[in-house]
């Protein structure tokens, strides 16, 4: 009895029992954190080149005051180069990320409908969003001084996919948008209004889409 009783006075005092304890029970939770730490780096860094390619894909078009087939699939894939070091497929081949190219054009009441759309997917090109589509612009868009106007709008998707926390959050799609005016429109008396053209069969007349002068 007194040998227990010593064992057990001699286990309570050992330090280095008590700190493997401990350690057994924080390992788990340390774990978490720097497995959650490294995933949540990686899909910030994958966030913003969406949002550049985004961007990109909207100032590249809306610089043209029209533009042909060729010339917006070589804007596409520039922009879904962005991504890189990042892939824009999967091990099967598979497309990772869509970048989509729009014109949205208002009119008298500002209702905002799709006038043209192209997409690419990392693999092939194709149509985006449908002719005619209504759009619900954001608010910072809407009211009167943007009745009868056409906006350029960038989109891009990513299917993001954690290394090592696949099995908590599974595939993560990551997105984002962005409108903006032509630079360089044509000057249309009709709807739809200061657009970019979309593979034109006659030559434009230019002009600057917020000052309305002619370039």
């Amino acid at each position: 009895m007194t040998s227990l009783s010593f064992r057990a006075r001699e286990l309570s005092i050992d330090t280095k029992a008590m700190a493997a304890v401990e350690f057994a029970m924080v390992l788990p939770f340390m774990l978490l954190l720097y497995i959650g730490g490294v995933e949540l780096s990686g899909g910030m860094a994958i966030n913003v080149k969406v949002s550049e390619a985004t961007h990109s894909v909207a100032d590249m078009v809306s610089q043209n005051a029209q533009i042909s087939a060729a010339r917006m699939q070589a804007i596409l894939g520039a922009s879904a180069a962005i991504m890189a070091p990042y892939p824009i497929t999967d091990s099967n081949n598979n497309s990772l990320i869509t970048v989509t190219v729009s014109e949205v054009s208002t009119d008298s009441g500002g209702n905002a409908t799709v006038q043209w759309s192209q997409s690419y997917d990392g693999t092939a090109f194709g149509t985006g969003r449908a002719v005619g589509q209504v759009i619900s612009l954001p608010s910072s868009l809407t009211g009167t001084q943007n009745n009868n106007v056409s906006f350029v709008l960038g989109e891009a998707s990513y299917a993001y996919t954690p290394n090592l926390g696949y099995a908590i959050t599974g595939t993560v799609t990551l997105r984002d948008s962005y409108y903006l005016f032509p630079r360089c429109s044509t000057n249309n008396s009709t709807f739809p209004y200061y657009d970019v053209k979309f593979t034109p069969s006659t030559t434009c007349t230019c002009i600057q889409h917020l000052q309305q002068k002619t370039c």
